[in-house]
C-alpha cells in the first residue's frame, strides 16, 4: 500500500475545532484549499457521509481544474474520508488529534495505482505543504 500512498502531517497552531471549522465552513476552505496561487468556486459542499463536493480550482496559469469528491466518513473535528471521483482517483484520509492547545493534521491520500502515485507525487507532495502552509495562514489570520 505504501507505494499507492502520500502522507503528510502537521502540527497546526489552533485548537481542533478550529481546523475542523476551516473544513467544515465552505466560505471558510475555499479561501485556503489547493496550493499556492489557486482559487476555489465550490458548487456543491454536502459534508455528510455520501455527500457531494464539487468544484472548480482556479490555477495562477488561469487553468481550471474540475473537482468532484464524495464524502465517505465525517466525524466532526476528527476523521474526514473522501473520494476524489475525478481524475487522479484517490481517496483523502485527514485526521486531527490534540496536540496540547495545538492540532495534529494527518493527511493521506491513497491513489488506485502505484504508477499514479509516482506520476502525481512530483505535484502533490509541494502542492500538499502549500495547502497546509494556506491553512495555517488562514487559522493565524482569523485568530
Amino acid at each position: 500500500m505504501a507505494d499507492r500512498e502520500l502522507v503528510t502531517s502537521r502540527v497546526i497552531a489552533a485548537a481542533r475545532p478550529r481546523v475542523w471549522r476551516a473544513f467544515a465552513d465552505p466560505t471558510l476552505l475555499a479561501r485556503w484549499w489547493g496550493p499556492t496561487g489557486f482559487s476555489n468556486t465550490f458548487h456543491t459542499f454536502e459534508l455528510r457521509p455520501g455527500g457531494a463536493w464539487r468544484f472548480v480550482m482556479h490555477g495562477p496559469d488561469g487553468v481550471d481544474h474540475p473537482n468532484e469528491s464524495l464524502f465517505v466518513e465525517v466525524l466532526p473535528a476528527e476523521r474526514l474520508v473522501f473520494e476524489h471521483v475525478s481524475a487522479p482517483r484517490f481517496e483523502m484520509t485527514i485526521t486531527l488529534t490534540d496536540h496540547g492547545a495545538r492540532t495534529a493534521l494527518g493527511w493521506r491520500q491513497r491513489f488506485d495505482s502505484a504508477e499514479t502515485c509516482r506520476r502525481i507525487a512530483p505535484i502533490a507532495v509541494p502542492g500538499n505543504e502549500q495547502n497546509l502552509d494556506r491553512l495555517s495562514a488562514l487559522l493565524h489570520a482569523t485568530a
